[in-house]
């Protein structure tokens, strides 16, 4: 589970290498990443966009290395730097440290994070699936592998949500 044994796996592509040759102007935008503690629902997506035709693709390292156009939703993407070498352990256990710190006693289930460019650095932006029906939403500062965001929230708080502004309408 580690970062660089994803992406050259990505690098080692054929639909990869043949990419990169049509599309010399491609840069790496952000990265999706699915830890699945209690399955097999584990993914692994790069996203590369390309100036010069003003698209997104998606590289799912799951789907050996399955090559999908992304619709583009607003702004351009930002760069995001590759040279990272983190385990996704490290940022399970980053995470349980923070738990403990809070008091949060609850088992991690699944973590869901996507690395990307925002605020001129680059962050894993990410939610924690954990027992009891809880969330967690992280950001880590991947530079620094430092915890910069850190909130418990509830699926039954966010029903409450939903059902009040359905009721509203």
């Amino acid at each position: 589970m580690n970062f660089q044994f994803y992406l050259e796996k990505l690098m080692a592509s054929d639909n990869f290498k043949n990419f990169i040759d049509e599309h010399k102007d491609a840069v790496p935008v952000s990265g999706f990443f699915v830890i699945d503690l209690e399955g097999k629902d584990n993914k692994q997506h790069f996203d590369y966009f390309v100036p010069s035709i003003n698209k997104m693709f998606s590289f799912q390292l799951e789907n050996k290395c399955d090559l999908v156009p992304v619709e583009l939703i607003g702004e351009k993407p930002e760069k995001i730097a590759m040279n990272y070498n983190f385990d996704f352990s490290d940022i399970k256990n980053l995470v349980q440290k923070e738990m403990t710190a809070k008091n949060i006693t609850n088992k991690v289930q699944k973590l869901l994070f996507s690395l990307q460019h925002k605020d001129k650095k680059d962050y894993l932006v990410g939610t924690v699936f954990i027992s009891n029906f809880g969330m967690l939403k992280v950001n880590i500062d991947i530079t620094d592998m430092k915890i910069v965001d850190f909130e418990k929230k509830s699926f039954f708080d966010i029903l409450r949500v939903t059902k009040k502004s359905k009721e509203e309408k």
